[in-house]
């Protein structure tokens, strides 16, 4: 798969452009704010419909209009596919694929697959659980529609059953069977969510060792870990068990919804006991591992962002981590960084084609 042209309309900082691109590596260098990460997220929005810096969609639109348009034309099992995304100020935002709009845009996830390697995955270490688990259904969406499905109808319930303890609370009342039928439906599809994310990570966690293993030349211990309440009980059992402390607090305090990764090295919390160089080869390691996933899942090589490579990482690590894109065929790739020289000299020594975009 192959992104062969993309433009732009009124894009955060971005009036107008249009790039061609090379099949191989495409490099955006420039000073810092110029605008070279729009563009990248420019890519990611086009595959997953949002932004991955900001997910709200009007503060996307360039400050004093009124929409945005981004339009990239792909050539993926030798057809070309064209894919627009676009919005307007009080409006319901549109995806396209080949002219015809999507009813719902989790069709189009996994369609387009593709990793985005940033300074920002550092949320992932600093932040709370709900970031991991983004990252976890990210990951699997991209390669099981159904399970994305099965996450917007949890997520709908669980709202739903908040709503309902709210709704006890303020009427001081209370419904045993109303409840049962909330919990029954978060039961079947926190179960189904549970025994996906618990096989994912059976597989994913031997494949992510690997990879640190390699930018790190085996000089440290890593772990992945993932937790979760159902590992204990059923869900079922633990909404009827914990109703006392889901009546006080007005909300589900026990499900998949509370599930987390615990990210550890020499047996610590990487986020206490890690350097910068150490986490930021942690989440490298995690975004390759993910790379290496879908591609097995979709069958086709993700494109792969790598958004300020160079931040946090000596060059001989950066040479290493692009050689291996290189070596193991990874398709198409796109890197920014704000000193040509240095992302030139680092490309010219992998021998592979390449283009560089200078804004």
């Amino acid at each position: 798969m192959v992104l062969e042209k993309i433009s732009l309309l009124n894009y955060k900082n971005i009036e107008t452009e249009t790039f061609e691109f090379d099949p191989k590596i495409n490099c955006f260098v420039g000073p810092n704010g110029i605008g070279k990460t729009n563009v990248l997220d420019a890519i990611y929005h086009l595959s997953f419909g949002k932004s991955y810096f900001n997910p709200i969609t009007g503060q996307n639109i360039k400050h004093g209009e009124d929409f945005f348009v981004i339009e990239g034309q792909y050539l993926k099992d030798e057809r070309n596919e064209k894919v627009l995304v676009s919005a307007k100020r009080g409006q319901k935002k549109i995806i396209k694929r080949n002219a015809k709009a999507y009813e719902k845009f989790s069709e189009h996830i996994g369609f387009l697959p593709l990793v985005l390697i940033s300074p920002a995955d550092r949320d992932l270490i600093t932040e709370g659980s709900d970031t991991r688990r983004k990252f976890i259904d990210g990951v699997i969406s991209q390669g099981d529609s159904s399970y994305l499905s099965t996450l917007l109808s949890y997520n709908k319930v669980l709202t739903q059953r908040n709503s309902l303890l709210k709704y006890f609370a303020l009427n001081n009342t209370f419904n045993q069977d109303n409840l049962d039928v909330y919990n029954e439906q978060l039961h079947m599809y926190g179960s189904v969510i549970f025994e996906k994310r618990t096989a994912f990570l059976s597989a994913f966690t031997p494949i992510f060792l690997a990879r640190y293993n390699s930018i790190s030349s085996g000089l440290e211990h890593v772990d992945l870990k993932y937790s979760s309440q159902l590992k204990e009980k059923g869900l079922c059992t633990l909404l009827e068990e914990n109703i006392l402390k889901d009546k006080m607090s007005q909300y589900t305090n026990f499900g998949i919804h509370k599930d987390d990764l615990s990210f550890e090295i020499e047996g610590h919390p990487i986020k206490k006991f890690g350097s910068q160089g150490q986490q930021k080869s942690y989440l490298i390691a995690l975004k390759l591992a993910q790379f290496d996933f879908i591609k097995t899942q979709c069958k086709v090589n993700p494109i792969l962002l790598l958004d300020d490579i160079f931040d946090k990482l000596d060059e001989h690590r950066v040479e290493h981590i692009i050689t291996l894109v290189h070596n193991e065929n990874f398709g198409q790739l796109f890197i920014s960084d704000t000193h040509k020289e240095r992302t030139e000299n680092v490309i010219k020594k992998v021998g592979q084609s390449y283009k560089m975009f200078s804004l």
